[in-house]
């Protein structure tokens, strides 16, 4: 068996999430269906994240099993062929040793949320981010951000049905970004960490976005989390601003 890497990107919203569902349209399913018009009996893929339903990925990762030794492009060209009409595209493939894994090899996870403020409804952007009609406060937000970075309990920030053991984890950095947009004044909230408790992502956003609203003081984030209670966490926000955009590997295999 040859192992090869794959670097997607696709577009959330029409799936189930990542991970293969019974009866329901998922990423995984898509790809998984594609390998099987290339090779009979391919292995199950691994996937550095198994994003949910609305989600989106710009530099999803996974790894698959071939019995044929594919060029990587040639590999990478049928996949995209038969991915068609999905949302669903392999972006980069290489060959990898055997023992690389998409999920147990990584080091880092990168996600970005887009949120935009405007009063219109959304036209081209709608479904890729989260719109709010009210102004808000990036300085605020950044000061509320800053009591999450490092090593800490996140149960506040913790999803309640999460399987991870623990909900101690460590954030490298959050960095909230203002643009003028044609679409809208947008904010993009890039986090980064080794990896990440369900729904944590989306629990932070939601909670700084009241920071932005002026409705939360910032030191409320740090009061809410030496709460350790999920019932402290401000709003968690939806899916479909959250975008999985790359993943980190001791030796980046997409680097030729």
């Amino acid at each position: 068996m040859a192992r090869y890497a794959l670097k997607i990107e696709y577009d959330g919203g029409p799936f189930a999430g990542w991970q293969r569902q019974d009866n329901l349209p998922t990423v995984q399913g898509a790809v998984e269906r594609a390998l099987s018009r290339l090779e009979r009996d391919v292995p199950s893929i691994g996937a550095a994240g198994r994003t949910d339903a609305g989600v989106h990925g710009l530099g999803q990762v996974a790894h698959c099993d071939m019995a044929k030794d594919w060029d990587p492009f040639r590999l990478s060209e049928a996949l995209n062929h038969h991915l068609k009409p999905d949302p669903v595209a392999i972006v980069d493939c290489v060959r990898v040793e055997d023992d690389f894994h998409a999920r147990f090899s990584a080091v880092e996870r990168q996600y970005i949320f887009r949120l935009v403020t405007r009063r219109a409804p959304m036209t081209h952007e709608r479904g890729k981010v989260w719109q709010v009609m009210h102004d808000l406060d990036v300085e605020a937000m950044r000061a509320g951000a800053a009591h999450l970075i490092g090593l800490h309990d996140f149960t506040t920030f913790r999803a309640s049905m999460c399987q991870a053991k623990s909900p101690v984890k460590t954030v490298d950095e959050i960095t909230i970004t203002a643009l003028n947009t044609p679409h809208g004044r947008e904010y993009q909230f890039y986090i980064r960490a080794r990896s990440f408790l369900h729904n944590q992502v989306r629990s932070f956003v939601g909670t700084l976005e009241r920071v932005g609203a002026g409705a939360w003081e910032p030191v409320q984030v740090k009061q809410a989390l030496e709460a350790c209670d999920r019932a402290a966490c401000g709003p968690v926000c939806p899916p479909q601003g959250l975008y999985l955009a790359g993943v980190g590997y001791p030796t980046d295999p997409f680097v030729r």
